[in-house]
């Protein structure tokens, strides 16, 4: 295993064979150095280097061990790693525990009247439910019950989560947990069909879901949305035995309308009996499952992200202190959704293993209006904000004075889910951190579990588009296409892979190892007979740049590269580009079909309130792509739209764009959460293509 490189290390040259470098064009210009701030040197919970020596070459595996003794265990473990038949790895190996147990009991004694869960709902005229651990665990404990006695859920039977962000969401998944039961939880936002082939997929014979809930000042029928995904997990050969219904308000009366062919149990009448019901967590061993999170591949049945118990959970412990910087007394805002890792690992199991307060927040971020953000972080006091480049786009967009209106006291503020540009990154750090709170752009992925990429926000020097150096332990790497390091600081690109295990990377794909082996392995593995996990490394599937410092900078997916005539441009790179433009909040760009070059990029541009004339706007977007890139980027087409097609959690549906774009057919779009925007860009493309034919130049609105 290679040591780890600490940012401004200097390494030994490494020179990719001759052409055979992965080839996406990089154009970025590298941004110069922030200091930490002085105040996270004195008080955060990793200040000084020691961590990386100890793992270095030479300490792995068993520095990981640090990782383990954050945890409380039933019976100790034997051995930390286990790599005898790889890429299927043990962690912590003979250890037995239970991820309930390390969330909640283990705080009891100490720390069982603080805050574990603030729910924060969508209105702002209703009351938020606050959970402190005593409470949690008495209501975990009495779902536990429910669930073994009355729905007959043991450990390793699957169940189906499909519920919006409130408590029962958490509470659901611990109480699975504390049976030795896999959760599985599907994005609120997921139609019926995608929630249905997930139910199908994982083999469950129980789903849990909630009558409702607001989403913009509106009431969506959750309920109805379980009976008809029962109907297409049963026309899949899987046929559910019940159905827990959650409703909003605890208070409120049992949900009415028809009902399907499961048996519903409606948990606010059937709770009643199992009040005060203790649980014992049932021991599991350490590679027992915890939970399947299913990728929403575009193509073919979804991959179910298969994470073991004691690898994950230390992991997610372990990197939420680290990069993170939670403490216990910290209040913690992960702006996510928990129908994704990201919530999984950083609001639920991270903070609370952590005993910190964890904020669930109902609605979006820009509703009533940008301002709300603000408003929950000034009012809670929150030290640690982690959300995504999208919201911060968006926030940005919408209300870029906001922040400034308001006292905020973030000492960490994290960015996860895809790059963050330069010009969004300075916003973040300027009027939100107000230049005193540090910025960690994190990188890593569902499958990784959490995050393996960043800065130590008491350590390192904060580069704007820079995701950062590994952590401690990871052994990162960017290859060229047949394997060979392409040198730090050449300013080429290649493929990002990841050269030695670590504990919070997902076991396997659900029923599916042969599928688990070809998509994160097969394409740097040279002898699929070798048992040595060094001839195995995993594939990212994202480009990457790797500074003459260490730095990583993420290109994006390998799947968004747009080939120009032979020239493989980063999407990313050109949107970053586009952000500079003054008056745009947000870029999105799409390969076009071209009968001479093969594809070409086609921009849309949302603009913030305000900006000027959109033609003006699209050959400004046009002269930046050509001044921070070059002519090969000019994009074939620049359209400025009032907003982009975006999921409910919030992130441009590129794919959506790119067949407007195509004049293809748009899909599935039920999962949106404003669906009118695509007839909108439909019309604004079409009009623009019949007003300067069918391939329009730059500076198309």
């Amino acid at each position: 295993m290679a040591s780890p490189r600490r940012p401004g290390e200097s390494g030994p040259e490494e020179r990719p064979e001759e052409g055979g470098e992965a080839a996406i064009a990089a154009h970025w210009r590298e941004e110069g150095p922030l200091p930490p701030p002085e105040g996270l040197r004195r008080t955060a919970n990793v200040r000084d280097r020691a961590l990386w020596d100890r793992f270095a070459r030479a300490g792995f595996p068993d520095a990981f061990r640090e990782f383990g003794d954050l945890l409380d265990w039933i019976r100790p473990f034997r051995q930390v790693f286990d790599g005898s038949r790889p890429p299927f790895y043990r962690w912590f190996v003979g250890g037995e525990l239970n991820a309930s147990a390390n969330c909640l009991d283990r705080h009891l004694a100490t720390r069982g009247d603080r805050v574990a869960i603030r729910f924060v709902p969508e209105s702002e005229r209703a009351e938020d439910r606050i959970l402190t651990y005593r409470a949690l665990h008495a209501r975990v404990n009495e779902l536990a019950a429910l669930l073994r006695e009355e729905a007959g859920v043991l450990a390793g039977d699957r169940v189906t989560l499909h519920l919006p962000m409130t408590p029962e969401l958490p509470i659901t998944m611990l109480a699975c947990a504390r049976l030795g039961a896999v959760h599985s939880v599907v994005f609120a936002g997921f139609s019926a069909e995608a929630c249905g082939h997930r139910i199908a997929d994982s083999g469950s014979r129980v789903l849990v879901t909630m009558d409702g809930f607001w989403r913009r000042g509106r009431w969506v029928d959750h309920r109805a949305i379980a009976h008809r995904a029962s109907e297409v997990a049963a026309r899949e050969g899987r046929s559910l035995e019940r159905l827990l219904v959650w409703t909003r308000e605890p208070e409120a009366p049992r949900p009415g309308g028809p009902t399907g062919p499961v048996p519903e149990l409606h948990l606010a009448e059937a709770l009643v009996r199992f009040r005060g019901t203790t649980v014992e967590p049932v021991p599991m061993p350490s590679e027992a499952p915890l939970f399947l999170m299913y990728t929403s591949g575009t193509t073919g049945r979804p991959k179910g992200a298969q994470h073991g118990t004691a690898g994950y959970l230390a992991y997610a412990a372990a990197t939420t202190r680290l990069v993170l910087d939670v403490h216990p007394d910290d209040v913690y805002w992960g702006l996510a959704d928990i129908g994704w890792i990201t919530g999984h690992t950083y609001i639920v199991y991270g903070p609370l293993t952590l005993g910190a307060t964890t904020i669930l927040y109902e609605g979006i971020p820009d509703y009533p209006d940008a301002d709300r953000p603000w408003r929950i972080a000034e009012r809670l006091g929150v030290d640690v904000l982690y959300t995504s480049p999208t919201a911060i786009r968006q926030l940005r967009k919408e209300a870029p004075d906001a922040p400034l209106r308001h006292r905020l006291r973030f000492r960490v503020l994290g960015t996860v889910g895809e790059p963050i540009e330069p010009e969004a990154w300075r916003w973040y750090f300027d009027a939100v951190g107000g230049g005193r709170a540090a910025v960690v752009d994190t990188w890593w992925q569902t499958e990784t579990g959490g995050i393996l990429c960043s800065t130590v926000p008491a350590l390192d020097p904060m580069k704007p588009g820079s995701a950062g150096p590994p952590l401690p332990g990871i052994d990162l790497a960017v290859l060229d296409e047949h394997g060979a390091p392409i040198a730090r600081g050449s300013g080429r690109a290649g493929n990002l892979v990841v050269r030695a295990p670590w504990p919070g990377l997902m076991q396997t794909i659900w029923e599916d190892p042969d599928r688990f082996v070809a998509t994160y392995f097969a394409r740097y593995n040279r002898d699929r007979a070798s048992r040595d996990w060094r001839d195995w490394p995993y594939f990212t599937g994202d480009g990457a740049l790797e500074a003459a410092d260490g730095y990583i900078r993420i290109l994006g997916r390998i799947d968004d590269v747009i080939n120009v005539a032979g020239h493989r441009l980063g999407s990313k790179e050109i949107e970053s580009a586009c952000l500079t433009v003054p008056g745009v909040a947000e870029a999105a760009v799409v390969p076009v079909l071209d009968p001479v070059r093969g594809r070409l990029p086609e921009v849309f541009v949302a603009i913030a309130p305000g900006a000027p004339d959109p033609g003006e706007v699209a050959s400004r977007v046009t002269a930046a792509i050509e001044r921070e890139i070059g002519k090969i980027a000019r994009p074939r087409a620049v359209w400025v739209i009032a907003d982009m097609p975006k999921t409910r959690s919030g992130k441009i549906m590129r794919r959506v764009l790119a067949a407007l774009a195509n004049g293809t057919d748009a899909g599935d779009i039920t999962t949106l959460s404003d669906p009118a925007v695509v007839e909108e860009i439909r019309r604004r493309v079409a009009a623009g293509r019949s007003s300067s034919g069918s391939a329009p130049g730059p500076g198309s609105t």
